[in-house]
């Protein structure tokens, strides 16, 4: 390729220098080009590089909140149709432990006294379930891990049937307390914490709270727990004050969570059936 066709090719090719080039050096070069009896249209084509697009814009939280439609509603999942305050009622969810056994912080969701015995006010247990339950259903539409643990023998299968049933673990043993502040070291490798612990029982003894309260305060891991008249529920993030010993309150709280738990998950399982169709579509 000769020099005078170079210059034109590299005129054509790069729009920043012949921006610069003046109409009188244009009429002089087409002179040339016509003298030498090349023709404007037998010139190769330029190679064009494709510039660098931009970077995908990527939304951020705030605007991702405002358009996911579960956080828009109070009640998306509808877990205040799940109970009635006559249901906790009749399996003994307002029945607490003896007066001298009450926790201060447990004032507030006292009703009053029966043969020296604490009646929980089930209206703040209602609310506080409903509460805990959105909660729940929430992490389960978003495929977070719920661990449910407990200390008491005589609910254990019904625990972990119910963590079964859900697709959920279950930790219903002796608490290592290197469970969560140590998983790399006792599980050899790097291991996915809970999202939450859902605890039927938050007391290890008498008085003594649960140890696994403590541990997920450490890692930052949101607790739903059932606080009983002696327990302190300022250690649980989603306390739901009422009994915990009853097997009849037992069984309707697992109940109630393997039910906002599947309504969480249902509708993922809805969400993503429809993204799904959509990416077929398209």
């Amino acid at each position: 390729m000769s020099r005078l066709m170079r210059r034109a090719l590299l005129i054509r090719s790069s729009p920043c220098q012949s921006s610069v080039v003046t109409s009188t050096h244009r009429r002089r070069w087409a002179h040339q080009l016509a003298a030498a009896g090349v023709k404007r249209n037998n010139l190769p084509h330029p190679i064009v590089t494709a510039t660098p697009t931009q970077a995908p814009y990527q939304p951020s939280l705030e605007e991702l909140m405002a358009k996911d439609e579960t956080l828009q509603s109070p009640d998306y999942f509808q877990v205040h149709k799940i109970f009635t305050t006559r249901d906790l009622f009749r399996a003994r969810v307002h029945l607490g432990h003896k007066m001298g056994s009450l926790h201060p912080n447990m004032a507030p969701f006292v009703f009053g006294s029966r043969f020296d015995s604490v009646i929980l006010d089930l209206d703040k247990t209602a609310f506080h379930l409903r509460q805990a339950l959105n909660f729940l259903a929430h992490i389960a539409y978003r495929k977070g891990i719920i661990v449910f643990v407990t200390r008491s023998p005589h609910v254990i299968h019904l625990v972990e049937k119910t963590a079964m049933e859900v697709g959920e673990y279950a930790h219903c043993r002796e608490w290592d307390t290197h469970t969560l502040t140590d998983s790399h070291r006792k599980y050899g490798g790097i291991t996915r914490l809970p999202d939450t612990i859902l605890m039927l029982n938050t007391l290890d003894t008498v008085m003594a709270p649960h140890p696994a309260v403590k541990d997920a305060a450490k890692m930052l891991i949101p607790t739903v727990g059932v606080v009983d008249s002696s327990c302190d529920p300022n250690l649980i993030t989603y306390p739901i004050p009422g009994n915990d010993d009853s097997i009849q309150a037992l069984t309707l709280y697992c109940s109630l969570f393997k039910e906002a738990i599947l309504r969480g998950k249902n509708k993922r399982k809805l969400v993503d059936a429809a993204l799904l169709q959509n990416k077929k579509e398209m």
